[in-house]
C-alpha cells in the first residue's frame, strides 16, 4: 500500500473518532426566557442559536401544545442530507420545499422542515410516562418555514430553528445528546 493511501486512511479514521468523541461530549440547553439554544462541549460554549418555543407557554401535559421542561435526550435524528427547507410530514420526507416566511407571519401551517431532532424525556412523571411523555408528544427541535417568528414564542410545543441553524446543529450532535429545557 502506498504511503499516501495509508496517510489518507489514517486521517479518515482519526477524523471519525474525533468527531464521534466530540459529539458525545455535547449538551444542549434551551433557555425559553431568552428564546435561545446553547450547544456546549465539555462545558464550553460552542454555538448559540435563536429559537422559537411554544406560544402556549411551558408544560408537559399531552395535547397542551406547550414546550416541555426538564432533561431530555435526542432519541432520533431524521432528515440527514435532505435539501434545505424540505417539508417533513409524520417524520417522512415529502420531497416538497417550504416557502420560507421571513416576515413575522403566523400562517395556518406548522411545517417541520430541513431536519428533526426527536426528543425523549428522561424524568419520570415530568416529561416521561403516561400523559406527559415528550417522545409520544412528538416534541422535536426542527426547522420551520416561519423564520420571521424565530426569537418569539410561536410554536405548537416544539423548538423551532432557522433552517440553516438546525442543519448546522444536526451535524454537530448525535443521538443520545442531552437536552435541558428550562424556563
Amino acid at each position: 500500500m502506498e504511503k499516501s493511501t495509508k496517510i489518507l486512511i489514517c486521517s479518515v479514521v482519526m477524523t471519525f473518532f474525533f468527531t464521534e468523541s466530540y459529539s458525545q461530549n455535547n449538551e444542549i440547553i434551551v433557555d425559553i426566557s431568552e428564546q435561545r439554544l446553547y450547544l456546549y462541549n465539555n462545558d464550553n460554549l460552542v454555538q448559540s442559536f435563536p429559537v422559537s418555543t411554544s406560544k402556549y407557554g411551558e408544560g408537559q401535559i399531552e395535547n397542551s401544545f406547550k414546550t416541555p421542561l426538564g432533561l431530555h435526550e435526542i432519541k432520533e435524528k431524521i432528515g440527514d442530507n435532505a435539501p434545505i427547507n424540505t417539508i417533513f410530514t409524520a417524520r417522512e420526507n415529502t420531497n416538497k420545499r417550504a416557502e420560507i416566511q421571513i416576515n413575522p407571519n403566523d400562517t395556518e401551517d406548522d411545517f417541520v422542515t430541513s431536519r428533526i431532532l426527536w426528543l425523549d424525556g428522561l424524568e419520570n412523571g415530568i416529561n416521561r410516562g403516561v400523559g406527559v411523555d415528550s417522545y409520544s408528544r412528538y416534541i422535536y427541535i426542527h426547522g420551520t418555514h416561519e423564520e420571521g417568528l424565530i426569537g418569539k414564542k410561536a410554536s405548537h410545543g416544539c423548538i423551532r430553528m432557522f433552517n440553516n441553524d438546525v442543519i448546522e446543529l444536526f451535524d454537530m450532535v448525535s443521538e443520545g445528546t442531552k437536552v435541558q429545557i428550562r424556563a
